[in-house]
Protein backbone atom coordinates (compact mmCIF):
# COMPACT_ATOMS: atom_id res chain seq x y z
CA UNK A 1 0.00 0.00 0.00
CA UNK A 2 2.83 2.33 0.95
CA UNK A 3 4.50 1.76 -2.40
CA UNK A 4 1.22 2.21 -4.27
CA UNK A 5 0.66 5.70 -2.81
CA UNK A 6 4.23 6.73 -3.61
CA UNK A 7 3.84 5.47 -7.16
CA UNK A 8 0.67 7.54 -7.68
CA UNK A 9 2.43 10.71 -6.65
CA UNK A 10 5.19 10.51 -9.25
CA UNK A 11 3.47 8.57 -11.97
CA UNK A 12 3.57 9.94 -15.49
CA UNK A 13 0.07 8.63 -16.10
CA UNK A 14 -3.01 9.94 -14.35
CA UNK A 15 -4.48 6.78 -12.88
CA UNK A 16 -7.89 6.42 -11.36
CA UNK A 17 -8.14 3.28 -9.29
CA UNK A 18 -8.31 0.39 -11.72
CA UNK A 19 -10.54 -1.74 -9.54
CA UNK A 20 -13.34 0.80 -9.48
CA UNK A 21 -13.36 1.86 -13.12
CA UNK A 22 -16.95 2.36 -14.20
CA UNK A 23 -18.39 3.07 -17.65
CA UNK A 24 -18.51 6.77 -16.66
CA UNK A 25 -14.72 6.85 -16.15
CA UNK A 26 -13.94 5.93 -19.76
CA UNK A 27 -12.10 8.84 -21.40
CA UNK A 28 -13.87 10.00 -24.55
CA UNK A 29 -11.65 12.90 -25.70
CA UNK A 30 -8.22 14.46 -24.98
CA UNK A 31 -6.93 17.86 -26.13
CA UNK A 32 -3.90 20.09 -25.47
CA UNK A 33 -4.44 23.85 -25.50
CA UNK A 34 -2.56 26.06 -27.97
CA UNK A 35 0.49 26.48 -25.70
CA UNK A 36 0.56 22.91 -24.38
CA UNK A 37 0.49 24.17 -20.78
CA UNK A 38 -2.94 22.65 -20.23
CA UNK A 39 -4.38 19.29 -21.20
CA UNK A 40 -8.11 18.53 -20.99
CA UNK A 41 -9.87 15.16 -20.96
CA UNK A 42 -13.59 14.49 -21.17
CA UNK A 43 -15.23 11.25 -20.10
CA UNK A 44 -18.45 9.31 -20.52
CA UNK A 45 -19.71 10.62 -17.18
CA UNK A 46 -19.80 14.19 -18.55
CA UNK A 47 -16.79 15.36 -16.53
CA UNK A 48 -13.91 17.48 -17.79
CA UNK A 49 -10.52 17.17 -16.05
CA UNK A 50 -7.91 19.83 -16.85
CA UNK A 51 -4.23 19.15 -16.13
CA UNK A 52 -1.61 21.88 -15.82
CA UNK A 53 2.06 21.45 -16.56
CA UNK A 54 4.56 21.85 -13.71
CA UNK A 55 6.81 24.88 -13.96
CA UNK A 56 10.50 24.02 -14.01
CA UNK A 57 12.17 24.55 -10.64
CA UNK A 58 15.92 25.12 -10.25
CA UNK A 59 16.42 22.29 -7.76
CA UNK A 60 14.37 19.75 -9.76
CA UNK A 61 14.93 20.46 -13.46
CA UNK A 62 13.67 17.00 -14.46
CA UNK A 63 10.20 17.71 -13.01
CA UNK A 64 9.30 19.94 -15.95
CA UNK A 65 6.73 18.22 -18.09
CA UNK A 66 4.71 16.59 -15.33
CA UNK A 67 1.01 17.35 -15.59
CA UNK A 68 -1.06 17.67 -12.41
CA UNK A 69 -4.82 18.03 -11.97
CA UNK A 70 -5.70 21.73 -12.22
CA UNK A 71 -9.49 21.69 -12.33
CA UNK A 72 -12.29 19.13 -12.49
CA UNK A 73 -15.88 20.00 -13.28
CA UNK A 74 -19.13 18.41 -14.43
CA UNK A 75 -19.68 19.77 -17.92
CA UNK A 76 -22.81 17.90 -19.03
CA UNK A 77 -25.59 16.07 -17.20
CA UNK A 78 -27.80 13.29 -18.58
CA UNK A 79 -31.00 14.71 -20.09
CA UNK A 80 -34.21 13.37 -21.55
CA UNK A 81 -35.83 14.54 -24.78
CA UNK A 82 -39.54 14.17 -24.01
CA UNK A 83 -40.66 14.90 -27.56
CA UNK A 84 -38.63 12.04 -29.00
CA UNK A 85 -38.59 9.87 -25.85
CA UNK A 86 -34.82 9.73 -26.13
CA UNK A 87 -32.19 9.77 -23.45
CA UNK A 88 -29.37 12.24 -24.15
CA UNK A 89 -26.08 10.94 -22.79
CA UNK A 90 -23.79 13.18 -20.78
CA UNK A 91 -20.69 11.74 -22.53
CA UNK A 92 -18.26 14.44 -23.74
CA UNK A 93 -17.72 13.88 -27.47
CA UNK A 94 -15.15 16.61 -28.11
CA UNK A 95 -13.24 19.41 -26.36
CA UNK A 96 -11.68 22.35 -28.21
CA UNK A 97 -9.63 25.10 -26.57
CA UNK A 98 -9.89 28.75 -27.58
CA UNK A 99 -6.62 30.69 -27.85
CA UNK A 100 -5.78 32.46 -24.61
CA UNK A 101 -6.56 36.19 -24.67
CA UNK A 102 -6.20 37.06 -20.96
CA UNK A 103 -5.53 35.39 -17.62
CA UNK A 104 -8.52 33.04 -17.99
CA UNK A 105 -8.77 29.97 -20.21
CA UNK A 106 -11.78 29.10 -22.37
CA UNK A 107 -12.81 25.75 -23.82
CA UNK A 108 -15.76 24.35 -25.76
CA UNK A 109 -17.13 20.95 -24.79
CA UNK A 110 -19.97 19.06 -26.42
CA UNK A 111 -22.12 16.01 -25.85
CA UNK A 112 -24.54 14.65 -28.49
CA UNK A 113 -26.76 17.74 -28.52
CA UNK A 114 -25.37 20.73 -26.61
CA UNK A 115 -22.12 22.70 -26.88
CA UNK A 116 -20.96 24.67 -23.83
CA UNK A 117 -18.32 27.39 -23.50
CA UNK A 118 -16.47 27.16 -20.18
CA UNK A 119 -14.27 29.76 -18.52
CA UNK A 120 -11.52 28.46 -16.22
CA UNK A 121 -10.08 31.18 -13.99
CA UNK A 122 -8.01 31.55 -10.84
CA UNK A 123 -8.94 33.47 -7.68
CA UNK A 124 -6.47 34.22 -4.94
CA UNK A 125 -8.04 37.31 -3.33
CA UNK A 126 -11.40 37.91 -1.72
CA UNK A 127 -13.13 41.21 -0.86
CA UNK A 128 -13.83 41.90 2.82
CA UNK A 129 -15.39 44.73 4.81
CA UNK A 130 -18.67 45.36 2.98
CA UNK A 131 -20.94 48.06 4.38
CA UNK A 132 -24.34 46.47 3.74
CA UNK A 133 -23.37 42.80 4.28
CA UNK A 134 -21.64 41.09 7.19
CA UNK A 135 -18.77 38.61 6.71
CA UNK A 136 -21.19 35.67 6.19
CA UNK A 137 -22.93 37.47 3.34
CA UNK A 138 -26.14 38.26 5.30
CA UNK A 139 -27.68 41.71 4.74
CA UNK A 140 -27.08 43.93 7.78
CA UNK A 141 -29.83 45.89 9.52
CA UNK A 142 -29.43 49.47 8.21
CA UNK A 143 -29.98 50.91 11.69
CA UNK A 144 -26.80 49.19 12.93
CA UNK A 145 -24.60 50.78 10.25
CA UNK A 146 -23.00 53.77 11.90
CA UNK A 147 -19.75 54.19 9.96
CA UNK A 148 -18.64 53.86 6.37
CA UNK A 149 -16.00 51.21 5.60
CA UNK A 150 -13.75 50.85 2.56
CA UNK A 151 -13.83 47.22 1.35
CA UNK A 152 -10.38 45.63 0.97
CA UNK A 153 -9.01 42.63 -0.96
CA UNK A 154 -7.43 39.98 1.25
CA UNK A 155 -5.25 37.12 -0.04
CA UNK A 156 -6.79 33.64 0.10
CA UNK A 157 -5.88 30.11 -0.99
CA UNK A 158 -5.77 29.78 -4.76
CA UNK A 159 -9.10 28.62 -6.17
CA UNK A 160 -9.60 27.44 -9.74
CA UNK A 161 -13.18 28.06 -10.86
CA UNK A 162 -14.92 26.67 -13.94
CA UNK A 163 -18.00 28.62 -14.96
CA UNK A 164 -20.26 28.03 -17.98
CA UNK A 165 -20.33 31.23 -20.04
CA UNK A 166 -22.49 30.15 -22.99
CA UNK A 167 -24.76 27.20 -23.73
CA UNK A 168 -25.38 26.53 -27.43
CA UNK A 169 -28.38 24.22 -27.59
CA UNK A 170 -31.18 23.19 -29.98
CA UNK A 171 -28.95 23.41 -33.04
CA UNK A 172 -28.86 19.72 -33.92
CA UNK A 173 -31.40 17.01 -34.68
CA UNK A 174 -28.72 14.30 -34.91
CA UNK A 175 -25.70 13.52 -32.74
CA UNK A 176 -22.82 16.03 -32.74
CA UNK A 177 -19.57 14.26 -33.70
CA UNK A 178 -17.15 17.20 -33.93
CA UNK A 179 -16.62 20.88 -33.18
CA UNK A 180 -13.93 23.15 -34.61
CA UNK A 181 -12.96 26.72 -33.70
CA UNK A 182 -12.35 29.03 -36.64
CA UNK A 183 -9.08 30.93 -37.05
CA UNK A 184 -11.02 34.22 -36.74
CA UNK A 185 -11.64 33.17 -33.07
CA UNK A 186 -15.16 34.56 -33.36
CA UNK A 187 -16.98 31.59 -34.85
CA UNK A 188 -16.96 27.81 -34.57
CA UNK A 189 -18.77 24.97 -36.27
CA UNK A 190 -20.56 21.94 -34.87
CA UNK A 191 -21.15 18.87 -37.01
CA UNK A 192 -23.69 16.08 -36.77
CA UNK A 193 -24.39 13.12 -39.07
CA UNK A 194 -26.20 15.19 -41.71
CA UNK A 195 -25.58 18.87 -41.06
CA UNK A 196 -22.87 21.38 -40.16
CA UNK A 197 -23.79 24.56 -38.26
CA UNK A 198 -21.78 27.76 -37.92
CA UNK A 199 -22.08 29.61 -34.59
CA UNK A 200 -20.85 32.94 -33.31
CA UNK A 201 -19.17 32.50 -29.90
CA UNK A 202 -21.22 35.39 -28.46
CA UNK A 203 -24.63 34.34 -29.82
CA UNK A 204 -26.34 31.27 -28.42
CA UNK A 205 -29.86 31.49 -29.81
CA UNK A 206 -29.09 31.09 -33.52
CA UNK A 207 -26.69 29.30 -35.82
CA UNK A 208 -26.31 29.14 -39.59
CA UNK A 209 -26.61 25.86 -41.41
CA UNK A 210 -23.65 25.70 -43.83
CA UNK A 211 -23.86 22.05 -44.97
CA UNK A 212 -26.99 19.91 -45.22
CA UNK A 213 -26.77 16.49 -46.86
CA UNK A 214 -30.14 15.24 -45.61
CA UNK A 215 -32.11 13.81 -48.57
CA UNK A 216 -35.80 14.63 -49.02
CA UNK A 217 -36.55 10.95 -48.53
CA UNK A 218 -34.49 9.41 -45.72
CA UNK A 219 -34.62 6.03 -47.46
CA UNK A 220 -32.27 7.48 -50.08
CA UNK A 221 -29.62 8.25 -47.45
CA UNK A 222 -26.31 6.72 -48.58
CA UNK A 223 -23.70 8.49 -46.43
CA UNK A 224 -23.27 10.50 -43.25
CA UNK A 225 -20.78 13.17 -42.16
CA UNK A 226 -18.18 11.72 -39.78
CA UNK A 227 -15.88 14.68 -38.94
CA UNK A 228 -15.19 18.29 -39.91
CA UNK A 229 -12.47 20.84 -39.28
CA UNK A 230 -11.64 24.47 -40.12
CA UNK A 231 -8.44 25.34 -41.99
CA UNK A 232 -5.79 26.53 -39.46
CA UNK A 233 -5.54 30.04 -40.93
CA UNK A 234 -7.98 30.51 -43.85
CA UNK A 235 -11.18 31.34 -41.98
CA UNK A 236 -13.36 30.68 -45.04
CA UNK A 237 -12.18 27.11 -45.67
CA UNK A 238 -13.18 23.87 -43.96
CA UNK A 239 -13.28 20.16 -44.74
CA UNK A 240 -15.65 17.39 -43.83
CA UNK A 241 -15.31 13.64 -44.25
CA UNK A 242 -17.95 11.04 -44.94
CA UNK A 243 -18.75 7.41 -44.17
CA UNK A 244 -18.11 6.65 -47.86
CA UNK A 245 -14.43 7.52 -47.54
CA UNK A 246 -14.53 10.89 -49.29
CA UNK A 247 -13.37 14.32 -48.11
CA UNK A 248 -14.93 17.57 -49.30
CA UNK A 249 -13.19 20.92 -49.06
CA UNK A 250 -15.65 23.84 -48.91
CA UNK A 251 -15.23 27.58 -49.31
CA UNK A 252 -17.71 29.79 -47.48
CA UNK A 253 -16.97 32.69 -49.84
CA UNK A 254 -18.52 30.80 -52.75
CA UNK A 255 -22.00 30.42 -51.24
CA UNK A 256 -23.77 30.65 -47.91
CA UNK A 257 -24.80 26.99 -48.13
CA UNK A 258 -21.72 24.90 -48.93
CA UNK A 259 -23.56 21.95 -50.46
CA UNK A 260 -21.33 22.26 -53.52
CA UNK A 261 -17.74 21.53 -52.53
CA UNK A 262 -14.68 23.24 -54.03
CA UNK A 263 -12.51 20.12 -53.92
CA UNK A 264 -13.29 16.43 -53.59
CA UNK A 265 -10.69 13.96 -52.33
CA UNK A 266 -11.31 10.26 -52.77
CA UNK A 267 -9.17 7.25 -53.58
CA UNK A 268 -10.78 4.84 -56.04
CA UNK A 269 -11.07 1.37 -54.55
CA UNK A 270 -8.84 -1.44 -55.75
CA UNK A 271 -11.31 -4.00 -57.22
CA UNK A 272 -9.06 -6.90 -56.11
CA UNK A 273 -9.53 -5.89 -52.46
CA UNK A 274 -13.32 -5.64 -52.72
CA UNK A 275 -15.21 -7.47 -49.97
CA UNK A 276 -18.39 -7.35 -47.90
CA UNK A 277 -16.60 -5.04 -45.44
CA UNK A 278 -15.11 -2.62 -48.01
CA UNK A 279 -17.68 0.09 -47.42
CA UNK A 280 -17.50 -0.11 -43.61
CA UNK A 281 -13.70 0.03 -43.40
CA UNK A 282 -13.44 2.89 -45.91
CA UNK A 283 -15.50 5.17 -43.62
CA UNK A 284 -13.31 8.05 -42.39
CA UNK A 285 -13.31 8.41 -38.60
CA UNK A 286 -11.13 11.54 -38.32
CA UNK A 287 -9.81 14.35 -40.52
CA UNK A 288 -7.11 16.86 -39.50
CA UNK A 289 -5.38 19.75 -41.28
CA UNK A 290 -1.62 19.89 -40.81
CA UNK A 291 -0.33 22.89 -38.81
CA UNK A 292 1.03 24.36 -42.06
CA UNK A 293 -2.40 24.13 -43.69
CA UNK A 294 -0.93 22.42 -46.76
CA UNK A 295 -1.92 18.81 -45.99
CA UNK A 296 -4.88 16.83 -44.76
CA UNK A 297 -4.70 13.62 -42.75
CA UNK A 298 -7.56 11.13 -42.69
CA UNK A 299 -7.99 7.95 -40.68
CA UNK A 300 -10.11 5.03 -41.86
CA UNK A 301 -10.32 1.63 -40.19
CA UNK A 302 -7.05 0.17 -41.47
CA UNK A 303 -5.01 3.11 -42.73
CA UNK A 304 -3.93 6.72 -42.24
CA UNK A 305 -3.66 8.81 -45.40
CA UNK A 306 -1.98 12.16 -46.00
CA UNK A 307 -3.43 14.29 -48.81
CA UNK A 308 -1.96 17.34 -50.52
CA UNK A 309 -4.64 20.03 -50.83
CA UNK A 310 -3.49 20.60 -54.40
CA UNK A 311 -3.96 16.97 -55.50
CA UNK A 312 -7.42 15.48 -55.32
CA UNK A 313 -6.89 12.27 -57.31
CA UNK A 314 -5.02 10.20 -54.74
CA UNK A 315 -3.34 10.53 -51.33
CA UNK A 316 0.28 11.58 -51.12
CA UNK A 317 1.09 8.94 -48.49
CA UNK A 318 -0.74 5.88 -47.14
CA UNK A 319 0.29 4.19 -43.89
CA UNK A 320 -0.97 0.76 -42.83
CA UNK A 321 -1.97 0.96 -39.17
CA UNK A 322 -2.84 -2.68 -38.54
CA UNK A 323 -2.98 -4.52 -41.85
CA UNK A 324 -2.86 -7.84 -39.99
CA UNK A 325 -6.53 -7.28 -39.07
CA UNK A 326 -7.62 -7.66 -42.70
CA UNK A 327 -8.12 -11.39 -42.16
CA UNK A 328 -10.02 -10.75 -38.90
CA UNK A 329 -12.70 -8.40 -40.28
CA UNK A 330 -15.44 -11.01 -39.87
CA UNK A 331 -14.96 -11.38 -36.11
CA UNK A 332 -14.39 -7.62 -35.74
CA UNK A 333 -17.76 -7.11 -37.41
CA UNK A 334 -19.41 -9.55 -35.04
CA UNK A 335 -18.04 -7.87 -31.91
CA UNK A 336 -18.81 -4.38 -33.35
CA UNK A 337 -15.16 -3.29 -33.22
CA UNK A 338 -15.23 -2.61 -36.97
CA UNK A 339 -17.28 0.52 -36.13
CA UNK A 340 -14.65 1.95 -33.74
CA UNK A 341 -13.71 5.55 -34.52
CA UNK A 342 -9.95 6.07 -34.22
CA UNK A 343 -8.50 9.59 -34.19
CA UNK A 344 -5.20 10.73 -35.69
CA UNK A 345 -2.85 13.62 -34.81
CA UNK A 346 0.14 15.51 -36.24
CA UNK A 347 3.21 16.44 -34.23
CA UNK A 348 4.10 20.15 -33.99
CA UNK A 349 6.25 20.18 -37.14
CA UNK A 350 3.93 17.93 -39.25
CA UNK A 351 6.77 15.41 -39.69
CA UNK A 352 5.31 12.57 -37.58
CA UNK A 353 1.75 11.31 -37.31
CA UNK A 354 0.20 9.19 -34.60
CA UNK A 355 -2.94 7.07 -34.31
CA UNK A 356 -4.28 4.30 -32.09
CA UNK A 357 -4.91 0.59 -32.48
CA UNK A 358 -6.03 -2.38 -30.36
CA UNK A 359 -4.37 -4.08 -27.39
CA UNK A 360 -3.54 -0.56 -26.09
CA UNK A 361 -1.10 -0.14 -29.00
CA UNK A 362 -0.55 3.17 -30.73
CA UNK A 363 1.39 3.76 -33.94
CA UNK A 364 3.74 6.54 -35.04
CA UNK A 365 4.84 7.13 -38.63
CA UNK A 366 7.79 9.36 -39.52
CA UNK A 367 6.96 11.00 -42.86
CA UNK A 368 10.60 11.80 -43.70
CA UNK A 369 12.37 8.54 -42.89
CA UNK A 370 9.25 6.38 -43.55
CA UNK A 371 10.00 4.51 -40.33
CA UNK A 372 7.18 3.48 -38.07
CA UNK A 373 6.91 2.18 -34.52
CA UNK A 374 4.25 0.43 -32.42
CA UNK A 375 4.19 1.35 -28.72
CA UNK A 376 1.98 0.15 -25.90
CA UNK A 377 0.23 2.20 -23.22
CA UNK A 378 -0.30 -0.19 -20.35
CA UNK A 379 0.26 -0.12 -16.61
CA UNK A 380 2.46 -3.21 -16.65
CA UNK A 381 5.27 -1.64 -18.67
CA UNK A 382 4.74 2.07 -18.02
CA UNK A 383 6.70 2.70 -14.87
CA UNK A 384 7.57 6.39 -14.43
CA UNK A 385 10.61 7.36 -16.54
CA UNK A 386 10.72 3.88 -18.12
CA UNK A 387 11.63 3.73 -21.79
CA UNK A 388 8.89 2.24 -23.95
CA UNK A 389 9.88 -0.85 -25.93
CA UNK A 390 8.60 -1.10 -29.50
CA UNK A 391 6.07 -3.91 -29.93
CA UNK A 392 5.68 -6.26 -32.90
CA UNK A 393 2.69 -8.29 -34.01
CA UNK A 394 3.37 -11.57 -35.73
CA UNK A 395 1.07 -12.82 -38.48
CA UNK A 396 1.16 -16.61 -38.72
CA UNK A 397 4.40 -18.59 -38.98
CA UNK A 398 6.81 -18.87 -36.08
CA UNK A 399 6.45 -16.31 -33.30
CA UNK A 400 9.60 -14.72 -31.94
CA UNK A 401 10.07 -14.24 -28.21
CA UNK A 402 9.18 -10.55 -28.08
CA UNK A 403 6.33 -10.67 -30.59
CA UNK A 404 2.63 -10.90 -29.87
CA UNK A 405 0.38 -13.06 -32.01
CA UNK A 406 -2.64 -11.55 -33.81
CA UNK A 407 -4.91 -14.09 -32.12
CA UNK A 408 -3.95 -12.93 -28.64
CA UNK A 409 -4.66 -9.22 -29.21
CA UNK A 410 -7.20 -7.79 -26.77
CA UNK A 411 -9.86 -5.93 -28.78
CA UNK A 412 -11.51 -4.52 -25.67
CA UNK A 413 -8.37 -2.43 -25.03
CA UNK A 414 -8.24 0.23 -27.72
CA UNK A 415 -6.64 3.62 -28.10
CA UNK A 416 -9.16 5.83 -29.86
CA UNK A 417 -8.11 9.24 -28.50
CA UNK A 418 -4.62 10.77 -28.64
CA UNK A 419 -3.21 14.30 -28.74
CA UNK A 420 0.23 15.82 -29.34
CA UNK A 421 1.79 18.85 -27.63
CA UNK A 422 1.77 21.76 -30.14
CA UNK A 423 5.53 22.37 -29.97
CA UNK A 424 7.27 19.62 -27.97
CA UNK A 425 7.51 15.85 -28.13
CA UNK A 426 4.93 15.17 -25.45
CA UNK A 427 1.90 13.01 -26.21
CA UNK A 428 -1.21 12.14 -24.25
CA UNK A 429 -2.88 8.80 -24.91
CA UNK A 430 -6.26 7.72 -23.50
CA UNK A 431 -6.49 3.98 -22.82
CA UNK A 432 -10.01 3.21 -21.56
CA UNK A 433 -10.09 5.03 -18.18
CA UNK A 434 -6.36 5.85 -17.93
CA UNK A 435 -4.51 8.81 -19.35
CA UNK A 436 -0.85 8.22 -20.23
CA UNK A 437 1.54 11.08 -20.85
CA UNK A 438 4.77 10.17 -22.62
CA UNK A 439 7.63 12.47 -23.52
CA UNK A 440 10.94 12.35 -25.30
CA UNK A 441 13.80 11.17 -23.15
CA UNK A 442 14.98 14.06 -20.99
CA UNK A 443 18.66 14.12 -20.03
Amino acid sequence: MEEEIDNRKINNSFLRDHNYATEADIISTVEFNSTGELLATGDKGGRVVVFQREQESKNQPHRRGEYNVYSTFQSHEPEFDYLKSLEIEEKINKIRWLPQQNAAYFLLSTNDKTVKLWKISERDKRPEGYNLKDEDGRIRDPSTITSLRVPVLRPMDLMVEATPRRVFSNGHTYHINSISVNSDYETYMSTDDLRINLWHLEITNRSFNIVDIKPANMEELTEVITAAEFHPYHCNTFVYSSSKGSIRLCDMRAAALCDNHSKFFEEPEDPSNRSFFSEIISSISDVKFSHSGRYLMTRDYLTVKVWDLNMESKPLETYQVHDYLRSKLCSLYENDCIFDKFECVWNGSDSVIMTGSYNNFFRMFDRNTKRDVTLEASRENSKPRAILKPRKVCVGGKRRKDEISVDSLDFSKKILHTTWHPSENIIAVAATNNLYIFQDKVN
